[in-house]
């Protein structure tokens, strides 16, 4: 998908997708940096779109881990299945259902969270629920991943995890606030 197709699918359906751009290879780097991939059994990855950071997440894990992606937005689905790799589950629901996933997939916790998700669109009451699920799911080893293009969800992400480390890459389109969450 272009940058041109991404734009129009952000315009067509801006209460799903929060970027306006692919992420860019700095941005993806950044989110990836914290993932010890040689420990991983279960990834999952909230708001994959286009896959930038779904395709740098399965060349780095080993090949018996499992990558859940979810996705509410058909087109990008549609992208996301071209994907050939058994490694990788897109799921077109909520984050919110995460729990359902794991368990239908064998997986008590998660390795990791990786989200692009718009915390910022979304209803306090659905951020609310979607962080307390992950904080439920999360191995006490493991870290959630969020990027943002304002720091207006450090307060929300402080609220719930005990560590809360602030990235920042200018390299995007907009430049973007990465949060690495733990327990």
């Amino acid at each position: 998908m272009s940058k041109k197709e991404f734009f129009s699918a952000f315009l067509k359906n801006s209460k799903n997708t929060g970027a306006v751009a692919p992420s860019s290879k700095y941005l993806v780097k950044k989110m990836i940096e914290p993932i010890d991939f040689k420990k991983v059994k279960c990834i999952v990855e909230f708001g994959p779109g286009t896959g930038s950071i779904t395709n740098e997440l399965l060349n780095h894990m080993p090949k018996d881990a499992v990558l859940l992606a979810f996705e509410i937005n058909d087109d990008f689905c549609k992208m996301l299945k071209q994907i050939n790799d058994p490694r990788i589950k897109i799921i077109s629901d909520t984050a919110e259902n995460l729990e359902t996933y794991l368990h239908e997939n064998n997986f008590d916790k998660v390795d990791y969270i990786i989200s692009s998700l718009p915390l910022a669109m979304i209803p306090n009451g659905v951020v609310k629920n979607i962080l307390t699920v992950v904080k439920k799911v999360l191995s006490p080893a493991g870290a959630f991943v969020q990027y943002q293009y304002s720091l207006n969800a450090y307060k929300k992400l402080k609220n719930t995890f005990k560590k809360v480390d602030v990235n920042f890459t200018p390299i995007n389109i907009p430049p973007a606030f990465i949060f690495v969450c733990k327990d």
